[in-house]
């Protein structure tokens, strides 16, 4: 199976492959951003340092097995949140996930990271869709597919309810294909 870059530029951002080596970096990361993340990520609720061990120790194996491609989100040299391709949506698919330490929102970087993983995405031989799912509630997250030309193609209520404190218990799924992406990632790839 092909296998994406280990690191992938846009902009501002640079995205690099996580590794076991970035326990204690991750891990502050995400302790400084715990309160902006428990309303939206549900590991969060109970998170500590082994939940972090843990996460590498998964990125490393999903990697090797192509079942995610997981990243730090960097720029000017700090890590600053996370974000992963994920073929967790069928055959041809990749679902894109984000997340962003809370002094870093609100300049465009999660949008620059989510269009560097576009763009190498569908540069993968056997994708030919991509999407992003969110909780309607997550106005944030929802604004990067937007940003980024997703069509919104469903929205479904989550049979067991909300998973976190700020869900609403409706998920939305927004979707592009190869074929509508090339004004955002222009894939360097024949169809």
């Amino acid at each position: 199976m092909e296998t994406p870059a280990e690191i992938l530029t846009f902009d501002q951002v640079e995205l690099r492959r996580w590794r076991a080596s970035d326990l204690g970096t991750l891990d502050r990361v995400v302790v400084e951003s715990l309160a902006h993340l428990r309303p939206w990520m549900p590991w969060a609720a109970s998170y500590d340092s082994d939940t972090t061990a843990g996460y590498l120790d998964r990125a490393e194996k999903d990697w090797e097995s192509g079942e995610a491609y997981n990243y730090a989100i960097t720029t000017a040299g700090s890590v600053i949140g996370s974000c992963s391709l994920m073929r967790r949506i069928g055959p041809g698919g990749l679902e894109i996930g984000y997340w962003l330490h809370p002094g870093w929102t609100g300049r465009g970087l999660v949008t620059m990271a989510a269009r560097a993983l576009l763009r190498q995405g569908f540069e993968l031989a056997e994708t030919d869709r991509i999407e992003i799912h969110h909780d309607e509630a997550n106005q944030a997250s929802g604004a990067v597919p937007r940003r980024l030309g997703f069509t919104e193609v469903e929205r479904l209520l989550v049979p067991e309810g909300p998973a976190t404190s700020g869900d609403s218990g409706i998920d939305v799924i927004w979707r592009l294909l190869w074929n509508e992406a090339e004004a955002v990632t222009a894939p360097n790839r024949e169809r």
